[in-house]
C-alpha cells in the first residue's frame, strides 16, 4: 500500500487508515460482538494499513479498549491515534493530561503517535491553553505527534503559533469538499498534515444506501437523537436526494472504471491534493479488505477529472 509522510514532522503512514468510531459500537445502531471488531482490525492490518485512528468518546472508551486488545498482538506494526474530547474530560490543561493517561491505559501502551483535539471548545476554553497542554503532553513522551481535528484555518494558524500542527483530522469526501479548495493547500504550504475522515460519506459512497433504506432509532444517520452536522449536510430530507444523484453519477463512472464504487470514492479523496491519507472504518472484514484495495489503486488525471465532475467540482 502506498505511504506518505504525515505532515514535514510526522511519521510516514499508509494513505487508508483504519477508523474505530464503529467499532465503538455506540450511535451506530445493531451491536457488533467484539471478536468481529478485532477481526476487522486484524484484516486491516494484514492488508496494509499501518495505523489505527480512535478516541476517548468513542463507545465511552470501548473503542480504545478493543484497539488495545488489537495492539497487543500488532504493536509493532501498527501505530494509533487517538483524541481528546471537550464533552468526555474537558479542555483545560489539567483535563488533557489526566485525558491522556486514561487513553494510554484503556490502549495499553505508553504512547499514542499522535494524539488530536477532538473538537474546538472555543466558547469555554480558548484554544491556547488546550494546545499548550498538549504541547506538554508531547515534551513527556506520551505522544510523538500532537494534531487537531474539526478545526478550521483561524483555530489552526492560533495552534501554529505554539507549536508545530502534525494533523488535522476533518471530515472530507466526495460529497464533502469544503476543504479542498482554501485550507488543503494551505496547510501543505504549512508542513501540516491532513487525515480524511467520514471518506465514504457514513456509508453513502458504498452505494448500499437508496431512498428507501431506514435507519433505526439507534443509529445518528437517522437523524432522531443525534443533532449531528453530518446528518444535514447527508441523511437530512431534501438533502439525502440530491447527494444520491451524485452517488449515482459517480456508480456510471465505477461501472465504466470496473472500480467498485466505494475504492474508487477512497482513492479519488486520498488523490485530492493535501491529502495525507483517509480513515475508513467498517466493523466487517470483507470491507475493511475493500477499503484497503484503494492504498494501491491507481486513477489517472482523466478519470478523477469525471469523478470531480460527477460532484460538482
Amino acid at each position: 500500500m502506498e505511504r506518505r509522510n504525515l505532515g514535514a514532522k510526522g511519521p510516514e503512514i499508509s494513505v487508508i487508515g483504519y477508523g474505530a468510531w464503529e467499532a465503538g459500537g455506540s450511535m451506530w445502531g445493531e451491536e457488533i460482538g467484539d471478536d468481529e471488531v478485532l477481526q476487522a482490525m486484524h484484516a486491516a492490518a494484514d492488508a496494509g494499513v499501518s495505523w489505527i485512528d480512535t478516541a476517548e468518546a468513542y463507545g465511552d472508551g470501548r473503542s480504545e479498549e478493543l484497539a488495545g486488545r488489537f495492539l497487543a498482538q500488532r504493536n509493532d506494526e501498527i501505530l494509533v491515534f487517538t483524541k481528546v474530547a471537550h464533552f468526555v474530560s474537558g479542555s483545560r490543561p489539567e483535563d488533557v493530561h489526566r485525558a491522556i493517561r486514561g487513553s494510554l491505559r484503556r490502549l495499553g501502551v505508553d504512547h499514542v503517535d499522535c494524539y488530536q483535539i477532538h473538537w474546538p471548545d472555543e466558547e469555554h476554553v480558548p484554544v491556547e491553553e488546550t494546545w499548550g497542554a498538549m504541547a506538554e503532553v508531547q515534551d513527556q513522551g506520551l505522544a510523538r505527534y500532537i494534531g487537531v481535528s474539526n478545526f478550521d484555518r483561524p483555530l489552526v494558524e492560533r495552534c501554529l503559533e505554539i507549536r508545530h500542527v502534525d494533523s488535522v483530522q476533518n471530515q472530507f469526501s466526495l460529497l464533502h469538499r469544503d476543504d479542498a479548495h482554501d485550507l488543503l493547500p494551505w496547510l501543505a504550504d504549512r508542513g501540516v498534515g491532513y487525515l480524511a475522515y467520514g471518506p465514504l460519506a457514513f456509508g453513502m459512497l458504498t452505494g448500499a444506501i437508496t431512498r428507501e433504506t431506514t435507519f433505526g432509532p439507534d443509529d445518528w444517520r437517522s437523524g432522531s437523537e443525534w443533532d449531528l452536522g453530518y446528518y444535514h449536510d447527508l441523511f437530512a430530507p431534501g438533502v439525502i436526494d440530491r447527494q444520491l444523484e451524485r452517488v449515482e453519477r459517480l456508480k456510471g463512472i465505477s461501472d465504466r472504471t470496473g472500480v467498485d464504487l466505494p475504492t474508487l470514492a477512497l482513492r479519488a479523496a486520498v488523490d485530492t491534493p493535501g491529502v495525507t491519507g483517509a480513515i475508513a472504518g467498517s466493523r466487517n472484514a470483507r470491507h475493511v479488505e475493500a477499503n484497503a484495495r484503494a492504498g494501491d489503486l491507481f486513477l489517472g488525471a482523466a478519470t478523477l477529472r469525471e469523478v470531480e465532475a460527477a460532484v460538482g467540482g
